[in-house]
């Protein structure tokens, strides 16, 4: 009776965590309000606008802008159903790489898992940077406004203060992740209500105090090139980079399925905070880009002129940008602990250890700091930087949802044992779609997003990306593919029965 009794009692994540070979080690005290809290701060709708926006808006003008955040979220609803299908049925702390393992099966659910970690934990590592660096530049901008504006004498930071402001604010994520789970939550719920409401806040005060606006014909049709300022004339071409803004927002719900071991009922919350947070960020993203144009222009320790966001909205952003990067720090975490947790780290002892006290990743999270911090000293000296850091984010982040989506879509049906969530027979081309929205958006972001093509405006993204993933694949037919068999049951790894 009592087993029965403590079956009953038992979490439904829990218990498919355990179906799956894996004992509960975390903490499961999230609730489905705050893991969508983390899930919705992790895309945060103002820190892409504060650094993005401007570009954006010079590459096409305000219709393509908008519009372009109609197509990107059509397109990123198929993303998140399909995640979400798979979220219900895997609930596992490493959600993504952990999915790769089972939906490719025993022949290439190895390599499957191998190439989605790593492509995740890039993608999550060099996020972080993407928040610490838009978190920089909005203190950048609020110590700018404090002293005189850049018209009035200001006080800009130089390269050596914006490095650290960058380090400083990796290394207060850290320290919150490590030792104040359920401050993030907190924190996380606070800032979502923050875009929320200071979101619809700005919409409607914005046109009654900006001292130029421009009618909402003009916002919705008006396209326009800038090939004086981008060097870009093809019309195509320049509304391709302006959807860029929208696709660097548009991602990063993924953290909910990351917190699915701390999740109550996860194989249900799970999903439902995964659509949640799209659907919100869905409605409140349009008006949040149809602001009134305004003839301003600013410059930045990044060494590019360009018109920004509204003043108000850049300094909105401030604390969604530190919402947002201690929710990619606690993902880039999990990734990194559910890897170590399967040895395919190396030093994999020393990065799976659970904090004895706090329950949480700890070593995982300061090597995902201290890596984040490394991304950032080309600062002193590169002024693309943070294109390289989006580009690097965006691909490695969104690439790694590609893996275990064309599994899932060559997979045999009768494989598959779905959750509470289930397409059925849309599953296929509902992923379909996904996989290929996926490769496209991977592709634009490898694109020179400036010319003429120099030093200082070269995208060196795929450099960088080809370099690392080369290194990693390299490992993998030398040595990797002879030990790494994906993920291991811990439940029944005493008994020499590890493998999945």
């Amino acid at each position: 009776m009592t087993g029965a009794s403590e079956e009953v009692m038992m979490d439904s994540g829990e218990k498919r965590l355990n179906e799956l070979g894996y004992k509960q080690e975390l903490r499961r005290e999230m609730t489905l309000f705050k893991t969508l809290a983390i899930s919705f701060s992790t895309m945060t709708l103002f820190t892409g606008i504060t650094p993005l926006y401007g570009s954006s808006l010079q590459y096409a003008g305000p219709a393509s802008l908008v519009w372009g955040w109609v197509v990107v979220t059509f397109f990123t609803w198929f993303v998140g159903v399909a995640m979400a299908e798979i979220c219900s049925s895997f609930p596992t702390t490493g959600s993504l790489y952990f999915w790769a393992a089972h939906l490719a099966g025993p022949v290439w659910g190895p390599l499957a898992s191998w190439c989605c970690a790593w492509l995740e934990a890039i993608g999550l590592i060099a996020g972080i940077g993407t928040q610490a660096y838009a978190g920089s530049q909005v203190l950048q901008s609020i110590i700018l406004l404090c002293t005189g504006t850049n018209k009035g004498g200001g006080y800009l930071a130089p390269r050596w203060l914006f490095l650290v402001m960058y380090i400083g604010l990796t290394l207060i994520w850290a320290v919150l992740n490590t030792f104040a789970l359920e401050v993030i939550a907190i924190l996380d719920v606070i800032s979502m209500w923050w875009q929320v409401i200071g979101g619809t806040v700005i919409v409607v005060l914005l046109p009654l105090v900006a001292k130029t606006t421009q009618p909402a014909s003009y916002v919705f049709t008006h396209f326009e090139t800038a090939p004086e300022v981008t060097g870009i004339s093809s019309g195509a071409y320049a509304v391709v980079l302006s959807f860029l803004v929208s696709q660097y927002s548009l991602y990063g719900y993924d953290a909910a399925a990351h917190l699915t071991e701390e999740t109550k009922g996860a194989d249900r919350n799970g999903p439902i905070a995964i659509l949640s947070s799209i659907g919100i960020i869905s409605v409140f993203g349009p008006p949040a880009r149809s602001c009134p144009r305004r003839s301003c222009t600013t410059r930045s320790t990044g060494g590019t002129t360009t018109p920004p966001a509204p003043s108000c909205c850049s300094s909105s952003s401030g604390a969604p940008s530190s919402s947002a990067g201690l929710s990619i720090t606690t993902s880039a975490a999990r990734v990194v602990y559910a890897l170590s947790r399967d040895r395919g780290v190396p030093f994999s002892s020393v990065w799976r250890r659970i904090h004895p006290k706090h329950k949480v990743p700890a070593n995982a999270v300061w090597l995902c700091a201290a890596v984040c911090a490394l991304l950032g000293l080309p600062i002193l000296r590169i002024n693309v930087v943070f294109t390289a850091i989006t580009s690097i984010a965006t691909i490695g982040w969104v690439g790694g949802y590609a893996v275990p989506i064309f599994a899932r879509m060559v997979m045999r049906e009768e494989d598959f044992r779905p959750g509470p969530f289930y397409l059925r027979r849309a599953s296929r081309p509902v992923c379909l779609v996904a996989f290929l929205w996926i490769c496209y958006t991977c592709s634009v972001f490898l694109l020179p997003t400036s010319y003429p093509i120099k030093m200082d405006t070269f995208n060196y993204a795929p450099v960088a990306l080809g370099v690392c993933l080369g290194l990693i694949m390299l490992w993998w037919v030398v040595d990797a593919r002879k030990w790494f068999k994906g993920p291991v049951r811990n439940i029944d790894e005493q008994n020499g029965n590890g493998k999945v």
